[in-house]
């Protein structure tokens, strides 16, 4: 009896060495980083200590890839494994939750199906519905170590804002009295940045909260080997997007779209991977992967909602995802501010389409704007102080883009005109559009209208209306073509009976400007059509050819609606004149009478007013007053 007994104690001491039937999966989150800030990616980066041992000891996916560049949009394309232009979750912030498919849950509700205990600590940020059952605790307590059986097998994921775009929201006077850990001397900005003191000292001190971010890693990794649980356990770190510097977050070049992924391979699950640790593999992998890549982890079959395909686990051959070569990605609203872009890359060549081309990537979000950078910036280009790459942030941009990543690998110089890559040009421009008609993309429609009628039932929704989707792709991409080739279809396109054709009809129109001005007479009546989404873009074409001035219907339009995405729209493209148009047109707040104080409509208005900006106290006067 007394044998019996110490055995049972010594088998329940070794209980966690034993090896686990399912594998524990562990996700550790930086918030707005890209993958150039870690010199374990990138030379200019920070040295990673704790990143680089798990890669040792796993794999570093160097080709890793958020599909939005901002909070919501990623984490809902992580949580779903779809592409949010196709389940109308694209939209930051969410003005309204999409419902998911009947036949599609969250991934973490089928990890609970088969014995998985659940934990996020804490953000979700979700722009759909959470699937009942996702989570056993969601919360800052969320723990593995809260499960009332250590054998039970566990996926937490943990998110860590030390990295966040509002840590680089510092005053003046905590920039002119706080060191920096890196030197800012010796750091090495893109160059499409000005070269001044407030830029290097802003990157420096983002490398120095990357190391943070390094010592956070170190520490879960440190509870887990007390835990007795490390070698059952894959343990991914990443970005949740890019950033967070200028052009980063809520941008779709690399810098917000190119994330760190390192998997820490456990020794007591290494029969699923089929790769040596310390190895790199260039597969491109994306969002819409890392959720079917925990259920295929786990022993189960992704659902066929899901867009993505595992890159870990049972049946996967890490040789065929390093033949991987593709990822999309995509962009619409951040909090304010609008941007339609949809993005292809195929192995070095990445591919931009902007549908809203007129729009500069500069213009105001007053969430970016509160960076000291970001504003010196703009100072600069209004001061006509920067050289031909570092403007280009501020100048409309070209309807498609074309960069050879292999020698341009910050996207400065577009080959989309060059007469000898016209062939690559056309061929990621029809698999794209082949794309956007095979989801189909919701984004077709403004967002007012997917608010009122589409968000119960999205998916259904796009797929009822694909024929009409791909109709006004088709009107869309009329400004690929010559004017003059473009001309007797969009006369026709301004005339037609449905609205969404009219809106897209004049959007074209505002991208090509002067050269359209011949239909200036055909869009005239449209400042007086019944569809609000049609008199604000047919406001933009009239008012970036100087035939109107924009600010009488743009007012009209918002003070006649109380509809809240609506004025967000109107007021975007009222921003835009306001600063950015060839034609100086300012507007003044108190116009707009319609708009209610609490909604994100408000961030333009107080940017009118000029009251957008929100002094912050310095880091010494916050630790003191803290």
């Amino acid at each position: 009896m007394i044998f019996r007994l110490f055995a049972l104690t010594l088998l329940t001491a070794l209980c966690p060495l034993i090896a686990a039937e399912k594998p524990n999966i562990v996700w550790i989150v930086s918030e707005d980083n890209s993958k150039h800030y870690l010199k374990l990616f990138d030379e200019a980066g920070a040295e990673t200590p704790n990143i680089a041992a798990l890669a040792e000891n796993g794999i570093t996916f160097t080709r890793a890839f958020s599909n939005s560049p901002v909070c919501s949009v990623a984490r809902t394309t992580l949580a779903t494994g779809c592409l949010a232009p196709r389940i109308g979750t694209q939209f930051h912030r969410r003005s309204k939750l999409a419902e998911l498919p009947e036949d599609l849950r969250m991934f973490g509700a089928y990890l609970r199906d088969v014995g998985y205990y659940t934990t996020n600590n804490s953000k979700k940020d979700y722009n759909a519905v959470e699937s009942e059952g996702t989570w056993d605790e969601s919360s800052g307590k969320a723990s593995w170590r809260n499960r009332s059986e250590t054998t039970q097998p566990f996926f937490h994921m943990e998110s860590h804002g030390a990295s966040h775009e509002g840590s680089l929201h510092f005053s003046e006077e905590s920039y002119q009295n706080d060191k920096t850990i890196h030197d800012p001397a010796s750091v090495t900005l893109p160059p499409y940045f000005p070269d001044t003191p407030v830029f290097r000292y802003t990157y420096a001190r983002y490398l120095d909260n990357i190391q943070e971010i390094d010592g956070i890693v170190g520490d879960t990794i440190a509870k887990l080997e007390d835990d007795g649980v490390l070698e059952d356990t894959f343990v991914f770190y990443f970005g949740d997007h890019g950033g967070v510097l200028p052009r980063g977050k809520g941008y779709v070049y690399e810098s917000g779209l190119h994330v760190p992924l390192v998997v820490r391979i456990p020794e007591n699950f290494k029969h699923l991977v089929d790769a040596e640790s310390g190895s790199k593999n260039s597969g491109f992998v994306s969002f819409i992967d890392f959720g079917p890549t925990a259920l295929n982890l786990a022993g189960i079959s992704p659902p066929d909602q899901m867009d993505g395909s595992p890159f870990l686990g049972d049946g996967i051959s890490l040789q065929e995802v390093a033949k991987r070569n593709t990822t999309f990605g995509y962009a619409d609203r951040f909090d304010e501010k609008y941007e339609m872009i949809r993005t292809l890359r195929i192995g070095d060549w990445k591919y931009i389409r902007s549908f809203q081309p007129y729009y500069p990537d500069g213009m105001q979000n007053n969430y970016r704007y509160q960076m000291l950078a970001y504003r010196e910036w703009r100072d600069l280009f209004n001061q006509g102080d920067l050289d031909d790459k570092q403007v280009q942030f501020f100048k409309p941009k070209p309807a498609e883009m074309l960069f050879d990543l292999s020698t341009d690998p910050h996207e400065v110089k577009n080959l989309s005109e060059s007469d000898s890559h016209q062939a690559q040009l056309v061929a990621m421009r029809e698999q794209l559009t082949s794309k956007l008609k095979a989801m189909p993309d919701l984004s077709f429609f403004p967002e007012n209208k997917l608010y009122d009628a589409a968000m119960a039932y999205p998916v259904k929704f796009g797929q009822d209306r694909k024929p009409q989707i791909n109709a006004l792709i088709n009107t869309a991409n009329l400004m690929l073509l010559p004017y003059s080739e473009a001309h007797d279809p969009l006369s026709e396109a301004l005339k037609s009976k449905d609205p969404n054709r009219r809106y897209w009809a004049a959007t074209v129109c505002a991208y090509f400007g002067e050269d359209a001005s011949e239909l200036a007479s055909v869009a005239k009546p449209l400042l007086k059509d019944k569809n609000l989404m049609v008199r604000i873009r047919a406001a933009e074409f009239l008012g970036i050819i100087g035939k109107v001035d924009p600010r009488t219907p743009l007012i009209d339009v918002v003070n006649s609606t109380k509809h809240p995405v609506e004025h967000l729209i109107a007021l975007n493209s009222a921003a835009f004149f306001h600063e950015h148009s060839r034609l100086s047109f300012p507007f003044d707040a108190a116009e707009f009478t319609s708009v209610s104080p609490k909604s994100e409509a408000q961030r333009r208005i107080l940017y009118f007013q000029n009251d957008w900006l929100k002094k912050k106290p310095s880091k010494k006067k916050a630790e003191k007053k803290k």
